[in-house]
Parts: C-alpha cells; sequence; structure tokens
C-alpha cells in the first residue's frame, strides 16, 4: 500500500487551524524546510500506525517526505522503518495526473496494489485502470479529516486485500 503523509496522516486543511480530535501536534523541518522562518506544523494520531499494520499490506512510503517520512513521521506513529517511494518533481506531471500516479504504477511492477492519498482524481483513477495489468485500489483521504475508521474498514475490505491474507505464507 502506498501511503502519503499529507491529507491522509496529517490533516493539514482541517477548518479554523484547530488541532483535530485524537492528534498532536509537531514542529518539523523535513527536506526543503531548513531554511523556513519556522518549521512546518504537522498534526499526527499515534494510533495511526497500529491501525495501518493491521491492514493486509506492505506498506510504502508515497510522500514527498520521502526518507524523512522513516524519521519524523513513523516514529510519532508507531511504524518501523519502510521502503520509501523516490517521487519525480511535482511540476513534472504530465496530461492532469497526479505527478506520483505513473512513478507508483512503474513500482508496482504489475502487482495489485492500494494508493492512498488526498491527491486522487478521478483522472488518475481512469488512467491506472487503463494502464495497470493488475487490480488498483486508489482511495482519496480528504485532507481536512485524515484517515477515519470508515478509511480502514474501506482499506480492510478491499478484495485483493481479503485475498492476500488469506494465502498461506511461501515455505
Amino acid at each position: 500500500m502506498f501511503l502519503d503523509v499529507d491529507g491522509p496522516l496529517n490533516p493539514f486543511r482541517a477548518p479554523g487551524e484547530r488541532r483535530p480530535d485524537g492528534y498532536t501536534t509537531h514542529r518539523l523541518r523535513p527536506r526543503g524546510w531548513e531554511d523556513a522562518p519556522k518549521p512546518l506544523r504537522v498534526w499526527l494520531r499515534p494510533d495511526h500506525g497500529e491501525y495501518l499494520l493491521a491492514l493486509p499490506y506492505t506498506l510504502v512510503w508515497a510522500t514527498t517526505w520521502e526518507y524523512d517520512a522513516n524519521t519524523m513521521i513513523g516514529p510519532v506513529i508507531g511504524l518501523p522503518e519502510l521502503p520509501v517511494v523516490e517521487l519525480p518533481h511535482w511540476s513534472d506531471a504530465t496530461d492532469g495526473l497526479c505527478f506520483k500516479t505513473a512513478t507508483l504504477v512503474e513500482y508496482a511492477d504489475g502487482r495489485p496494489f492500494a494508493w492512498v492519498d488526498d491527491m486522487i482524481t478521478d483522472r488518475d483513477v481512469d488512467w491506472v485502470h487503463r494502464r495497470h495489468p493488475s487490480s488498483a485500489l486508489l482511495h482519496r483521504v480528504d485532507p481536512r479529516i485524515g484517515l477515519l475508521d470508515a478509511d480502514f474498514r474501506s482499506l480492510e475490505e478491499w478484495p485483493p486485500a481479503r485475498l492476500a491474507a488469506a494465502l498461506p505464507e511461501d515455505d
């Protein structure tokens, strides 16, 4: 499962600049923010890691935080170090797609995948379904509220996830 930070884990567009219930506030300086006058305000829910690890997926960071997600986000929410997709610059998007879309399909290399992000559009969904040979769940999360229980249920219930969870381990 490809996982974004800002939007799903950090509801950065929460109304009124008020921290949502259950979230803690962190002031972080990820790559690109080193010279900013103030650190970036990030809201994280410490129990999200537990919920994500309970899903039948291999988690992979797909975020502009890239490797900083392993040192700044993962420890706060209880995630171990995860693989990271190195993304193109956001200005490299083409055909109206999210700048991540083609890179994630290439990284998936024909395997089924889920992608959790606030930037997913209908155009991304259509593009992936026309070009990716396996199942793909593109799950958009509202950046005003972040991941909710309903999102975790949808991810748990997606058919390839249930099928993968039922398969025996390789010997």
